[in-house]
């Protein structure tokens, strides 16, 4: 087993090469190992709480990766709940509802068809990374010699979808418009998913890519621009209110306006504020540190608490549980929610959209544009090998603002700012700056850029 498939927050690679069967083993020996060691304290007399559910998405690998995780599992006697093809939002809804250890997810969201993974999740969902056991399976899983053991768990079946739907749509409000949705599912699991949810809520449903033949139409990665051209064409040729794109296991979408133009995700953060804040007065609301300066002064407008947080689900589904914020917005299309355990889920931030357009009496073009009002450069790749020296020279050169080092480097000024982070598994600075003008953009831009050099296509 290749130990680079370990990532910072899930399990993922090239299938065969760097992941297959054996190694699916292995590490469902070791994740069962590990979760069932955490429940000292808990109570181990709920009927599924020695359990773990497995669900896996539609790659054409992931059913017999899932299999083999599952006969890992049983090998050291735990039992599984294996809930099928599922997306994964839903693993965190099971893990919930049948009171299980934890749960995994086979999948690799949305990297490309020869790739696959693993998502792992504990006790309440509570996400599984490199600092909350993911290196203690990693240990485990490598140093397993053989793939064979006694298979003294036991294997259920459940199909989740009609709970689950139940759960998902008791967030949409009674009254709700005839609204027109172009949806592109990237060929992944919101093809299976939406017409089971939404076919009968009273919205028109116009469908791309939703079927799954091994292959995708285009990389299911929605935050690249060029994957979005379909959807705009048709949301422009239909003239349909919003299109949604999600990812390959539809846990982030992002979407366009009635014009096909996209809506940046803090955008969208700072457009639910006063939706979550009537709701929830005065509560916490989470948002990633790259995130533009009017999702802070909405929710300060909103009588909110902000909750400034570093990129990564952990981190965020952390913060969020700590401050029992409402909900959080995450750059990438993560949307984070305190009554869904505190998790992520694509299809409860579809619900809440609906909700806000049937309140609203103009197109969302109309209610996103006073919140357009900076100039974001998005983000931007720098191949550097020693990123700890450069992110020390870029606070050195602008030592005169106000810096903090939450996640890589911020620096604040009056009238523009920006974040610098290093990638945690490549020889890469994130850069997002954002400004009052354009040309003062353009201008800090500039000057950042004869630091770190030219950006790179990644």
């Amino acid at each position: 087993m290749d130990p680079k498939i370990f990532k910072a927050y899930d399990i993922r690679g090239l299938y065969p090469d760097q992941l297959n069967e054996d190694a699916a083993w292995k590490i469902g020996n070791a994740t069962a190992s590990f979760l069932r060691s955490l429940l000292r304290g808990y109570e181990r007399g709920l009927a599924n709480r020695q359990s773990l559910c497995v669900g896996h998405d539609m790659r054409t690998h992931s059913k017999s990766l899932a299999e083999a995780l599952i006969a890992g599992m049983n090998s050291v006697g735990a039992n599984v709940i294996d809930i099928g093809m599922i997306d994964t939002p839903q693993i965190y809804f099971a893990i919930n509802h049948l009171g299980t250890c934890g749960g995994v997810q086979v999948t690799a969201s949305h990297n490309p068809a020869q790739y696959n993974g693993f998502k792992i999740s504990g006790l309440e969902a509570k996400p599984v990374g490199q600092d909350t056991g993911l290196k203690e399976i990693k240990h485990i899983a490598t140093a397993l010699l053989h793939t064979r053991g006694v298979m003294d768990g036991s294997i259920e079946k459940y199909d989740l979808a009609e709970a689950y739907k139940q759960h998902i749509l008791r967030f949409l409000d009674s009254k709700i418009k005839p609204l027109k949705i172009v949806i592109d599912a990237s060929n992944g699991m919101a093809g299976k998913m939406v017409p089971l949810i939404f076919n009968d809520i009273g919205v028109s449903i116009s469908k791309l890519n939703f079927e799954h033949k091994g292959v995708f139409k285009h990389e299911p990665n929605p935050l690249v621009e060029s994957n979005l051209t379909q959807l705009k064409a048709a949301v422009k040729k239909q003239k349909a209110d919003i299109g949604i794109c999600f990812d390959g296991d539809a846990d982030r979408l992002i979407m366009v306006d009635e014009n096909g133009e996209t809506i940046g995700c803090d955008i969208l953060t700072a457009l639910m504020v006063p939706y979550f804040l009537s709701k929830s007065p005065n509560s916490a609301v989470v948002y990633d540190l790259r995130s533009s300066w009017v999702v802070r002064e909405e929710i300060l407008k909103y009588n909110g608490v902000p909750r400034r947080e570093r990129v990564g689900h952990s981190f965020m589904k952390k913060t969020l549980r700590i401050a029992r914020a409402v909900f959080g917005g995450e750059l990438s299309g993560h949307f984070y929610y305190r009554d869904n355990f505190f998790a992520d889920s694509g299809f409860i931030t579809l619900v809440h959209v609906i909700n806000i357009l049937s309140r609203a009496s103009v197109p969302i073009s109309e209610l996103v544009k006073p919140l357009r009002r900076y100039f974001a450069s998005g983000e931007l790749n720098f191949a550097v090998e020693d990123k700890d020296a450069m992110i020390k020279e870029l606070s050195k050169r602008f030592s005169q603002g106000d810096i903090d080092d939450l996640d890589g480097t911020t620096v604040q000024f009056k009238d523009w700012w920006f974040n610098c982070r290093p990638s945690n598994t490549e020889p890469l600075l994130r850069l997002n700056v954002e400004a009052k003008t354009k040309e003062l953009l353009a201008k800090q831009l500039k000057e950042i850029k004869s630091i770190l050099g030219e950006p790179v296509d990644h």
